[in-house]
């Protein structure tokens, strides 16, 4: 109770103004030079124009682009069928289209022990909108979040934002541990103003996947130290190791947790912008605190989701059959072991921890095995000029000389990419 109280007293003071007046920042950075996608446009900057060869891209997880990863059928016809209706070319419900919010309900339901309702769901511009309103919600002065590292560096823009008054604070996961959250950093690193921890499962960018403990272990550490977890699951279900993927949703009587998604990646269409910020809260700490109330505020004053697209979900989520679930997985699973067992081939690249999840995969760096490249930076920069092969620098997600390579791709390509890898390692290899 006394925890429960202190989450309270914390939650009480978030109010949220969508109009808040800006604040100077100093130390904010441009997006350009720290996000994902600018890190990839300065690399696809300095290709070669004169290599002949296709450009491989395995620096991001849009897969969407081979053929052998296209959506299903039932989505494609659900999205057709509700723009043909001619109802949904008006704009959306502040909060979603109520048949949406209810199939996004429905479908989180299938794999949590409570029934979340559908006032539970907000459907947004995709995760990414989700992300900023989750921390737009949190801020305020003094307020700091636990992001980990590495990580996604979408949740350090947005709470060094002008409009965001959160301190960043990261702790780390742990290689060893297969990339478990180390919790007695999490323990130090948060203070009486520490408002929320975030997680990523499946994980990006280290394609690892936390056990059931391992989340029951988070909850309890967040309900502890009186936050609430920032659940970010864009990559739900895509698990294909050992280890079964669980929702942080199931652990919503131990902590209140904001649970994060969308279809972009289950279903391949991150083009379609359409996720959900979910209130996973069945004791209503949130409702109660006008935590919810303040989420509501922020989605008065966003952009809203395609309306046609939310009118598809409720076919999209209920129709999709395992078939199509059975045959992404399985290509991600080949693809993967792909990427483990070529990385083996190269001296200067160690992977730590086989992929059981998600798109991606982290691999470390050996700088001093290679005559002149100083680091991961340009360790891609020289890779996109020399061989057409775009990977992301793992200072991006936060690790200096490490690689995040996305092995969701053609195994063909994926193939040929990792033999261009290899052949440039061994160009730049220090001779012995």
């Amino acid at each position: 109770m006394e925890n429960e109280s202190l989450l309270h007293q914390k939650l009480s003071l978030f109010g949220v103004n969508p109009k808040k007046e800006e604040r100077h920042n100093d130390n904010k950075t441009t997006s350009s030079a720290v996000t994902i996608r600018g890190v990839l446009t300065s690399l696809k900057d300095n290709l070669n124009e004169k290599d002949k060869r296709p450009v491989i891209h395995l620096g991001h997880g849009d897969p969407s682009a081979f053929p052998c990863f296209r959506t299903s059928t039932v989505a494609e016809d659900a999205v057709v069928d509700a723009l043909r209706t001619a109802h949904y070319n008006c704009y959306s419900p502040t909060l979603g289209v109520p048949s949406a919010r209810r199939g996004i309900a429905d479908y989180l339901n299938r794999d949590l022990p409570y029934k979340l309702s559908p006032e539970d769901v907000y459907l947004t511009l995709g995760c990414s909108q989700a992300i900023e309103i989750s921390l737009s919600v949190l801020a305020r002065p003094g307020a700091n979040i636990l992001i980990p590292r590495p990580g996604y560096p979408l949740y350090e823009i947005h709470a060094a934002g002008s409009n965001n008054n959160l301190e960043a604070r990261h702790y780390d996961l742990l290689p060893e541990k297969r990339w478990e959250v180390d919790l007695d950093g999490v323990e130090a690193l948060a203070d009486e103003n520490t408002v929320a921890i975030v997680i990523i499962n499946p994980g990006n960018p280290c394609g690892n996947v936390f056990s059931y403990q391992h989340l029951q272990k988070i909850a309890r550490t967040a309900r502890n130290l009186g936050i609430i977890v920032i659940a970010d699951e864009v990559y739900n279900h895509l698990a294909f190791g050992s280890t079964p993927y669980v929702p942080m949703g199931v652990f919503g009587s131990i902590v209140p947790v904001i649970t994060l998604g969308s279809i972009s990646k289950r279903w391949i269409v991150p083009g379609w912008r359409l996720g959900w910020l979910v209130t996973s809260d069945p004791n209503g700490i949130l409702q109660n605190s006008g935590f919810v109330d303040s989420i509501k505020g922020c989605l008065n004053a966003a952009s809203h989701p395609v309306t046609f697209i939310q009118a598809a979900v409720p076919r999209i989520v209920d129709e999709t059959n395992e078939a199509f679930f059975a045959k992404i997985i399985g290509l991600l699973k080949e693809t993967a072991d792909i990427c483990y067992e070529r990385i083996k081939e190269i001296p200067c690249i160690t992977c730590p921890v086989k992929p059981q999840g998600a798109m991606f995969v982290m691999v470390k760096l050996n700088v001093s095995m290679l005559e002149d490249i100083g680091d991961d930076l340009e360790f891609c920069l020289k890779l996109a000029k020399e061989e057409s092969v775009i990977i992301l620098p793992g200072r991006t997600v936060g690790m200096k000389n490490w690689l995040r390579i996305a092995f969701a791709a053609e195994p063909a390509t994926l193939e040929d990419g990792l033999e261009r890898i290899k052949a440039f390692c061994q160009r730049h290899a220090k001779k012995q």
